[in-house]
């Protein structure tokens, strides 16, 4: 189905088009012009529109303190100008394979301009390859036109992420769209790369978030994670208290 609104940009690389589309209420980052690749409110447009966007911060609900974020795959931003608005010491690692994405949110999407901002237009494996940069928390979003990418599904891609994260790290992965197959492949490594260290969570829409500790599970309390919840909920305008309850229940703590 064709997105509804009106195309304000078309941009063309060599990867193909990029379109962005407004609606009354809404800006929207598209590649084919039918699934939304990001979305932002016009009246907040720093908050996170998207469900599994909003899921995929239930990683910061394990980190005592968040200094710096690495995320791969930058699209419209929403993710790093979130984490911007929310922290104000947190410094933003955004990795985008396209240029000419990062100059669309720069552009249409009001990525702001802060030297707490650093953009690296890479290939993401190529990045985690050779990146010295620890991060508290590294969120692996990478997709193509036919689904999950398969660069994400490799042990030497999740053993780079593994080795940047800092010692209380999560790596947080976005997993839809995606073969029986791949999924079963993902999910071996997982097991090999970080053992029992893992946690899911199912999200509206077909997206299954996983959690990635470098270390153990941070031991917390039922009240411990719904009070961080609720405390990140106000900072963040998303509701990561939902989420801090699923997480309780799903390591069926006190």
């Amino acid at each position: 189905m064709d997105i509804n609104g009106t195309c304000i940009s078309s941009t063309m690389d060599d990867l193909g088009p990029i379109y962005v589309y407004q609606t009354r209420t809404s800006r929207i980052l598209s590649f084919d012009g039918k699934i939304y690749q990001s979305s932002m409110k016009l009246k907040d447009v720093n908050g996170l529109t998207l469900g599994y966007t909003q899921a995929m911060m239930a990683g910061l609900l394990f980190i005592p303190t968040v200094k710096s974020a690495t995320i791969m795959g930058l699209g419209a931003g929403s993710m790093a100008k979130n984490l911007l608005s929310s922290f104000s010491e947190i410094n933003v690692h955004a990795v985008e394979y396209r240029a000419a994405v990062a100059q669309t949110a720069q552009e249409y999407f009001y990525l702001p301009d802060t030297d707490r901002l650093f953009i690296h237009i890479d290939d993401a494996v190529n990045y985690m390859k050779n990146t010295e940069i620890k991060s508290d928390i590294i969120f692996s979003d990478l997709y193509n036109s036919d689904g999950i990418e398969a660069k994400q599904v490799q042990s030497s891609y999740l053993s780079d992420c593994k080795k940047a994260l800092s010692k209380h790290g999560v790596l947080v992965l976005n997993i839809c769209h995606s073969s029986v197959k791949l999924r079963e492949e993902l999910d071996a490594l997982l097991a090999l790369e970080f053992e029992s260290r893992l946690l899911r969570l199912e999200v509206a829409g077909g997206n299954t978030i996983v959690l990635a500790f470098k270390n153990d599970i941070p031991a917390m309390t039922r009240d411990e994670l719904l009070v961080k919840g609720q405390c990140l909920q106000e900072q963040m305008h998303i509701p990561l208290q939902r989420y801090a309850e699923l997480l309780s229940d799903l390591q069926d703590i006190n």
